[in-house]
This record gives structure tokens, C-alpha cells and sequence, in this order.
């Protein structure tokens, strides 16, 4: 593909266009790429929520209550659940990057078994610690 471009002088030139989503068939190496940047973004709205929930903690016994409600309902715990699994999915995404920084990796065969370790990692992790939790609580 080529895109058509006009330089200083007026002089028309064909420029390659990276190829993008419709040349590529879709891997799980791509799935963890777009998992990971997604999960950034809900970590940052999670830390908005956790914030939400500390300055109930120090504004007394009525704000607590209030923020404990909502986090103890079916849909607020849905949400934790929801950023415990991106906490853990993006932690196991950044360990991948901090591999591949090293060199390693890129093998077809390790990057499909690191592909696997992160999405199941996460989930293992994720149930780990609610277990943990509710047997804690």
C-alpha cells in the first residue's frame, strides 16, 4: 500500500504505509499487546477508585460506609475483581517486556509460551488472591 505525498517543491511521490490489522492475521501475541494497553488504561481508572476509597477512609464514618457499600455490592466487587485481574495481567505483560528488553524471547515457540504464561498467569494469580481474600476475611 502507498500513500500519495507532495513535497516542498510540488513533486508528487508514492510513500509505503506500514502495514496495520488488515494484513496481519490476528495471534495471541497481538491479543497480549492490545490486552496489556488496555489494562494500563483500566489500572489508571482503577487507582482513581482506589483513591476514591482512601479519602472516604479518612473523611469518617459516613464517607466509609458509603465507599464500603458500593465495594462490597455484586458490581463493585465485579470491579475489583475486574482490576485485580488487569493488575496482574499488565504485571505479567510488563515481566514478558522486561524479558524481551534482555534480548530473549523472540523465538516463535517463547513468545507464544510467554503469550500463554501471561493470560494465564493473570487468571491464576487473580483467583489466587480473591481465594486468599475470602479465606482471610
Amino acid at each position: 500500500m502507498t500513500r500519495l505525498e507532495t513535497d516542498a517543491r510540488g513533486t508528487e511521490k508514492r510513500r509505503p504505509l506500514s502495514p496495520h490489522l488488515q494484513v496481519y492475521r490476528p495471534m495471541l501475541t497481538m491479543a497480549m499487546s492490545i490486552a496489556h494497553r488496555i489494562t494500563g488504561a483500566a489500572l489508571y481508572v482503577g487507582m482513581l477508585l482506589l483513591a476514591w476509597f482512601l479519602v472516604a477512609v479518612s473523611a469518617g464514618r459516613g464517607a466509609y460506609d458509603g465507599a464500603a457499600y458500593c465495594l462490597n455490592s455484586i458490581p463493585g466487587k465485579g470491579v475489583l475483581f475486574a482490576f485485580t485481574w488487569a493488575f496482574f495481567h499488565h504485571f505479567l505483560g510488563g515481566i514478558r517486556h522486561v524479558i524481551w528488553d534482555t534480548g530473549h524471547g523472540f523465538e516463535p515457540k517463547e513468545r507464544e509460551f510467554l503469550a500463554h504464561a501471561t493470560l494465564y498467569g493473570g487468571i491464576a494469580l487473580t483467583a489466587a488472591a480473591w481465594v486468599v481474600a475470602y479465606l482471610f476475611s
